[in-house]
């Protein structure tokens, strides 16, 4: 979920080239490769160059898209993304990437717009629960000596939050820079210039005000993985909104499908030109951060959607379900004696 800003899934292949991977002399590592650790040995990373390997760690909630798309829409998106910007890093002379297996955890599906916590395909975890997740990856990293990581986890709510709160606590206790691409808002989004650009004013306005499995991330999903979407999207009800409290009173009605927007206007071709952008739009912050930009100079979608009444309230809804949930699973920890 993520207002107009919807993600990608591997559509060029990634070349991986590990020397010493299947004799048994040891690793030579090229620079200006792409590696995936989870095929990687203990000889091979250690040979990694830490002042300019940067590595990747994409990510993706389960959260339900209702009818017409899958839970793991996000994580598609992210890994397209993820991709793209490791052939990027790749391209740099002397530069290597190294693609972490995608982390399928999220906090806060769309369903908690309208204070639905529990609703089919949105399977996700605290906050407390993520920011650990991440926390834990930024120590291990820090500890062996990394010093450039990137987060690709798009998704809408609050979960920003920690994810920059992770990032914050690599660089200040191991020097190094460890960025949520995704939590950066640039001053225009690639991906709204496209939808200005190319949607017919008509059917912008039956999209309405959709941050959710609509017209956008509907076309996203068609480009990169059309085998999961239904024919039946042509045929989806509109379900607009206008602004976000018209969102809360849309997914708390009974029935509501898991959607806003028109997904039914979707179209490849589209989906084609906002993962193009927006890969162009956040490819190039990241290398400028690898060139020096310090993203701390660049508005974060945390804060910015924090001060706004309507997400505020859905956060805040969200932490209180947090710390019940917290309360009812440390209950049950001290009943059989742990702690």
């Amino acid at each position: 979920m993520r207002q107009v800003r919807s993600r990608y899934v591997p559509a060029t292949a990634v070349l991986l080239v590990v020397g010493g991977l299947l004799g048994g002399s040891a690793p030579r590592l090229a620079h200006g490769q792409v590696y995936r650790l989870a095929e990687m040995n203990t000889e091979q990373i250690g040979a990694l160059d830490r002042r300019t390997t940067v590595v990747l760690i994409p990510g993706g909630i389960l959260e339900q898209h209702g009818p017409y798309l899958p839970s793991y829409a996000d994580g598609y998106a992210n890994e397209r993304l993820t991709a793209d910007l490791a052939a990027a890093v790749a391209g740099r002379p002397g530069w290597a990437a190294v693609i972490l297996p995608a982390i399928p955890l999220g906090s806060h599906g769309a369903n908690a717009i309208g204070a639905k916590h529990s609703f089919p395909g949105t399977y996700a975890v605290r906050l407390t629960t993520l920011r650990a997740v991440f926390m834990d990856l930024a120590t291990q990293f820090g500890e062996q000596g990394f010093r450039w990581i990137f987060v690709v986890h798009g998704h809408g709510g609050p979960q920003n939050r920690v994810l920059d709160e992770a990032g914050d606590y690599f660089r200040d206790t191991y020097g190094g820079r460890m960025v949520h691409l995704l939590g950066l808002l640039p001053e225009r989004l690639a991906a709204d210039s496209v939808v200005q650009a190319v949607v017919p004013s008509a059917v912008r306005d039956e999209d309405g005000f959709s941050v959710h499995a609509g017209l956008v991330e509907s076309s996203v999903v068609m480009a990169l993985r059309p085998d999961l979407v239904p024919a039946a999207i042509a045929q989806a009800p509109l379900v607009t909104g206008r602004d976000f409290a018209d969102l809360q009173r849309l997914a708390a009605r009974p029935g509501w499908p898991g959607y806003f927007g028109a997904p039914r206007r979707a179209s490849a071709e589209l989906g084609r030109r906002v993962v193009e952008a927006e890969s162009r739009q956040y490819v190039a912050l990241a290398l400028r951060i690898l060139d020096g930009l310090d993203e701390r100079r660049i508005p974060r979608f945390a804060v910015v959607r924090g001060e706004q009444p309507g997400p505020a309230s859905v956060a805040r809804a969200a932490a209180s379900r947090d710390s019940a949930e917290e309360r009812r699973q440390r209950a049950w920890l001290a009943r059989r004696g742990r702690q």
